[in-house]
């Protein structure tokens, strides 16, 4: 294993990751560095979240035209509407004027009969992106009476149409939003691989937030989705999830795509401590979906449980090397949720995948702090239960180095990580 602290020039380089691209049974765990580092950081940032597909949000926060959302992928702020016509929309949250934020993170429409107005010069812009009005030049409702101060004539070599907004490639899956800043980028499909498929009879477009929560993570964002990768951890971390979620029903679940997989069945019910009852599960699954719970990360930062009565997602956020804000929701479908005690069961749900979350992220900190210690070089993958891990990190260090591939997937459907004795 290399010495520490690492060439910050050497982690685009192929020979530094040689130990964890190694079979996962020879296999160590990626560089300290990629998880303290800020020169690291800064380079994924580029490499990885301003390249790929990033899930943004939820389709059902912006069902109608008009209707947004504001997020931040690799530090542009960006924003996801609908058009008049209902067509998906984004656009980087910036005036072409001055390059004044047009909304506020927490916007949840665009403005008044869907248009956009800067708050500094009061250019103007519809939910295509297209410029509608600058006052310096034309239009955009001038007060009566000070036309002549905004005068076109003087304005030489201008034309509004050259100044819309700056166009974001947003795509939709499931109840997911996609936005990639890459100028021209693959279709979403390449990314996502077999996984529209496996949640085919899920009917996933149609699930809508119940509850949402954030958290502020004093951790690397790779060591939340590591950490919700494997189970290794069940029996000492989670006591109440290992009651329900049992460590001999697990399988590593995962086929072509940019994602790791892992599946529990047969879904176990509620112990005293809580679990996953509480709501009517969806009645076009299939006996298999019917009796599992599917936990997928989606590269480079998104989980995603769904289980036949609910879903949970993790939102991850880089905002630093050592920081992460996480925002988890918790959704439900329609069907679901028409009984008179879907309340009760959505909040027994919440408060059972709250608890859950904050002994991961209690002990993501923890490796965090082991982490930035120099002593530590590296460790040894398990590779009987790291093995998504190691899929995972692999897709991690292809961007780094310069390499756009999607892996893929086990050659049996569903694998045994827990043999029997």
């Amino acid at each position: 294993l290399p010495a520490r602290p690492v060439d910050p020039a050497l982690f685009t380089q192929e020979s530094t990751y040689a130990p964890t691209r190694l079979p996962v049974e020879l296999a160590s765990t990626l560089l300290p560095d990629a998880y303290a580092s800020p020169e690291f950081f800064a380079l994924e940032r580029e490499r990885l979240f301003a390249t790929s597909w990033v899930a943004v949000g939820i389709t059902s926060d912006v069902a109608e035209p008009g209707a947004c959302i504001v997020v931040e992928v690799a530090g542009r702020s960006i924003f996801v509407t609908r058009n008049r016509h209902g067509r998906l929309r984004a656009f980087h949250n910036l005036c072409r004027h001055r390059a004044t934020r047009l909304l506020n993170g927490d916007a949840r429409r665009v403005g008044p009969r869907g248009r956009l107005r800067c708050p500094y010069h009061n250019w103007t812009y519809d939910t295509d992106g297209t410029c509608l009005g600058t006052p310096l030049f034309e239009g955009s409702d001038v007060p009566a009476g000070q036309e002549p101060i905004f005068d076109t004539s003087v304005a030489k070599g201008f034309d509004r149409a050259d100044y819309g907004l700056l166009e974001v490639a947003v795509e939709s899956w499931g109840l997911f939003l996609f936005v990639n800043l890459a100028e021209h980028p693959a279709p979403l499909a390449t990314q996502l691989g077999d996984l529209p498929e496996r949640f085919a009879d899920y009917r996933l477009d149609e699930w809508v937030t119940r509850r949402a929560v954030t958290y502020d993570v004093a951790a690397n964002y790779k060591l939340i989705g590591e950490n919700f990768m494997e189970y290794y951890h069940l029996p000492w971390v989670h006591p109440e999830l290992n009651k329900v979620s049992k460590f001999s029903d697990h399988y590593r679940w995962q086929g072509p795509g940019m994602y790791t997989g892992m599946c529990t069945t047969p879904v176990s019910r509620n112990s005293d401590a809580g679990g996953w009852d509480g709501l009517r599960p969806v009645s076009s699954l299939g006996a298999e979906d019917a009796d599992s719970g599917r936990f997928v990360w989606l590269f480079p930062g998104t989980a995603l449980v769904v289980l036949p009565n609910h879903a949970f997602v993790l939102f991850n956020r880089p905002v630093a090397a050592n920081r992460t804000v996480e925002t988890a929701v918790l959704l439900a479908h329609p069907e679901s949720l028409d009984t008179p005690a879907a309340e009760d069961g959505i909040e027994q749900l919440a408060k059972f995948w709250d608890l859950v979350n904050r002994q991961d992220l209690e002990i993501v900190e923890r490796v965090q702090d082991g982490l930035e210690n120099p002593a530590y070089r590296g460790g040894r993958m398990c590779f009987r239960f790291e093995e998504p891990l190691h899929r995972y990190q692999n897709m991690v260090i292809d961007r780094m180095v310069g390499l756009d591939r999607v892996p893929a997937g086990d050659e049996v459907t569903m694998t045994r990580m827990f043999p029997d004795p």
